[in-house]
């Protein structure tokens, strides 16, 4: 009969007989709507296993992070890769580039373990390959070993790409949206684009990364039980990975032909087709291909070709056996594009989901023998998923140059970002000191501990070594009300303490925090003393004890030169300050100066000045009430300095030999005779030269909170003008000298745990405990000031 006659009869004849017996033998491979969106969902919740750092281990859709994070603008183990580097090696002679060492981009279409691009554990082999000794390897290590082992020729292996990410990168070069990429071929497998604070197996929270989902080994846990039929599992039984890749055997291009087999010899031997005959070719395995299937469902010679295949398996068909035959292959192929269209569209609700958008739209990058060569398959998948998910719209783009074109770009983006990151890191370099280097800095600082304690050499020496006077720590006798001021940066306090002591002892603290304008930080210095003492009166109102005289502390965190508890003459203004008229004078008495004019304002004003303290040592003092063996005080802040209970003997700018005094070591001045100039940067210099106090507080500059934001952002000025930052465009905002705070880099990076493990390697004889200081230096200030009341009390019992 020609093509019409048979078609007028399968509309007529068998459309009422056979076929209806073929479509109730074959029920359970169609599909409701209904049952595609369950198996959508079940596939949507492997994923989330796939996800998490719990599940995965026991999740069959693995999710595999590839570490592609954007879409660009055994003998038999030897015998594998040793042939690899040999087709390798061939390919580089014909293409007379053997001398070169050139990038390469390894397209490695199994399920991979990837910890960074260019890094790749097989997990599972499929697809029939069966190597051994490479399940749990590293395939780049193994490639490279062949090569080397080779000799000839040199290749650089830059990025190890799954079939899928290299199909969704080449498609995402001609279209910006393509954020899927799939395979539907002799095997089958997706990637997309997710949203790296869901990837529990990767470190990071900010933009995305692309994920292998490995779904040929959905239902490997049994979840799609209910849907296979007994051709799958016969199936599977006969493959060399029984109970693996459940997902891929009911769907891929390298199973179908065979299910179609295993499904016309049941119905043979039912009597159902070829009336009953079974021939030796019927029941050989891998006689009837894919390729098969897809010839005798095209609409026009199809039915020709299944003539001609039957024939060939010498089972005589009839007329209707064609026919019959041609139903089956397209119930099989209409399952497979079913089952896809269910996982893809778990992934595409996925997408809408973490986007947060009413419709999606996005495109799928796709490629894969069956798709490309089936002549229903491409149309059947795309109407099943619009149906499925009818509130996106997916463009289906064919990758015509297939994944080994993606893969190259994957590599080409990765050569370009390692040579950024090699001069970046070249860059960096200097910032990342060696021990030696810091055993020399620890060195030239004890040389310069050394200079500010000799009487002979204080004047010149740059860290000052302070004396303070405070020559004990608490011993837990203080006792009374005190205020105590907190001044050391754009923000001050004034506090209240209110210390007892007795068996029970108690620390209340009330406090205030007051702003000092920049035009006062750097007017003159009547104007900032003022400001001190009206936040002063301002707290006493505030606290209700306006006419109360109280002695007072004040925390004043700059170099000061002490010739007694409550004098203090200001070396030199840090941290930004420029009041006139201070650098020279003693701060006390600025401070009461300014109190004597505030007491003409208002009588009944009145404070006692008892102590001038610095933060360090209000600080060390703060620790000390609470663990008696502090001796160190060190802040690391918006400025950085350190000080210590020193032995009288070897501070000889003070009088006396007897007992210790705390010292106030200044060392943010530490390098500004040039000692550290072998380690500063040229950053470290741009920020000097941008400060207010060019030349002087050098270490402060490199290591306090106040300057590292701006060496940051001088840092990345400097990476965006070469190109290796934000496209080379240095933005308006970023010119802004103090845009990048210091509190942007404590979010991006935790500065302690480097801090404590690095004090132990340079004093590995030292056991140092550090204790944080809660309360500041403020309860310090207002200790130091009750042990200075009671040695004034002593004084004055004695004389």
């Amino acid at each position: 009969m020609i093509a019409a006659q048979l078609l007028a009869y399968y509309f007529t004849e068998l459309k009422d007989d056979q076929l209806k017996k073929i479509d109730k033998y074959l029920y359970s491979m169609r599909f409701s709507d209904e049952t595609l969106r369950d198996i959508m969902n079940r596939f949507r919740r492997e994923m989330e296993n796939g996800l998490g750092n719990d599940t995965n281990p026991t999740a069959t859709v693995k999710m595999l992070p590839t570490f592609v994070r954007s879409i660009p603008d055994g003998s038999a183990t030897t015998n594998l890769f040793d042939h690899v580097a040999e087709c390798l090696g061939d390919f580089m002679e014909k293409q007379k580039i053997k001398d070169k060492k050139l990038p390469v981009g390894f397209t490695f279409s199994f399920p991979c373990a990837q910890t960074k691009l260019d890094e790749a554990v097989l997990v599972t082999w499929t697809k029939k390959f069966k190597a051994s000794g490479v399940e749990g390897a590293d395939v780049v290590k193994l490639l490279n070993k062949a090569i080397k082992k080779r000799g000839d020729y040199e290749a650089d292996i830059m990025a190890v790409v799954n079939d899928t990410v290299g199909t969704m990168m080449t498609c995402g070069f001609d279209d910006q949206r393509c954020e899927v990429g799939i395979i539907i071929g002799t095997g089958t497998n997706a990637c997309y684009m997710e949203e790296l604070r869901h990837i529990d197996l990767v470190e990071g929270d900010e933009g995305r990364m692309c994920i292998n989902t490995e779904w040929g080994a959905f239902g490997d846990d049994g979840s799609l039980e209910d849907i296979r039929t007994e051709f799958d599992r016969e199936i599977d039984r006969g493959s060399v990975n029984p109970g693996k890749q459940l997902f891929e055997k009911m769907a891929s291009g390298m199973y179908m032909g065979e299910l179609v087999r295993l499904i016309l010899v049941k119905m043979a031997k039912e009597g159902l087709l070829f009336e009953g005959r079974i021939t030796p070719e019927l029941l050989t395995k891998g006689k009837i291909e894919t390729k098969h299937v897809s010839a005798i469902e095209k609409t026009k010679e199809g039915l020709k070709k299944c003539m001609e295949i039957l024939t060939r398996l010498g089972v005589e068909p009839s007329d209707e056996d064609c026919l019959a035959v041609q139903h089956v292959c397209t119930i099989v192929s209409f399952r497979s594009a079913n089952l896809i269209s269910a996982t893809l569209g778990g992934i595409l609700s996925r997408l809408k989901e973490n986007k947060g958008v009413a419709r999606l739209r996005t495109t799928v990058g796709i490629d894969g023998s069956l798709y490309k060569m089936h002549p229903q398959y491409a149309r059947r998948l795309h109407k099943t998923v619009r149906r499925l998910v009818p509130d996106s719209d997916v463009r289906f783009l064919l990758s015509e140059s297939g994944s080994a074109k993606g893969a190259a770009m994957v590599t080409a983006v990765a050569y370009r970002l390692t040579e950024q990151a090699r001069q970046i890191q070249q860059t960096l370099a200097e910032f990342r000191l060696s021990k030696t280097q810091l055993l020399e800095v620890k060195k030239r600082m004890r040389v310069e501990i050394e200079r500010g304690l000799k009487k002979n050499t204080h004047e010149e020496a740059t860290v000052k070594m302070l004396p303070t006077f405070v020559r004990s720590t608490p011993d837990g006798t203080e006792n009374g009300d005190f205020l105590a001021l907190d001044l050391g940066g754009t923000n001050f306090r004034v506090l209240l303490v209110k210390i007892r002591s007795g068996k029970r002892r108690t620390v209340e603290m009330h406090n205030k925090i007051y702003a000092i304008p920049i035009e006062v930080m750097q007017g003159t210095g009547e104007e900032l003393f003022d400001h001190i003492v009206y936040c002063i009166s301002d707290f006493l109102d505030y606290m209700g004890m306006k006419s109360a005289r109280l002695p007072l502390g004040f925390t004043f965190s700059f170099p000061c030169h002490q010739t007694s508890l409550d004098a203090g003459i200001l070396v030199t203004w840090t941290k930004g300050f420029k009041a006139t008229d201070c650098e020279g004078e003693d701060v006390v008495e600025l401070l009461r100066e300014a109190i004597k004019r505030k007491e003409m304002e208002n009588p009944e004003f009145e404070l006692d000045v008892v102590a001038i303290v610095n933060d360090t040592v209000g600080t060390m003092m703060t620790c000390a009430y609470e663990e008696p063996t502090c001796e160190v005080g060190l802040i690391a802040g918006t400025g950085s300095n350190a000080c210590y209970m020193e032995e009288m003997r070897n501070i000889e700018i003070v009088e006396g030999n007897e007992g210790r005094m705390c010292v106030n070591m200044e060392w943010g001045a530490f390098g500004d005779n040039g000692c550290l100039d072998d380690i500063r940067t040229q950053y470290d210099q741009a920020v000097d030269e941008n400060s207010l106090n060019e030349g002087k507080q050098r270490y402060e500059k490199m290591c306090s909170g106040m300057y590292l934001g701006e060496i940051v952002r001088q840092i990345l000025i400097d990476l965006t003008k070469r190109g290796f930052l934000f496209r080379g465009q240095i933005s308006e905002t970023l010119k802004t000298r103090g845009i990048f705070e210091t509190k942007f880099l404590s979010q991006i990076e935790s500065f302690s745990r480097i801090f404590l493990q690095t004090v132990k390697e340079l004093a590995p004889k030292c056991d140092v405990n550090f204790l944080l200081s809660e309360d500041g230096s403020g309860k310090g200030a207002a200790l130091i000031t009750a042990v200075g009341c009671r040695q004034r009390e002593l004084d004055a019992q004695q004389h």
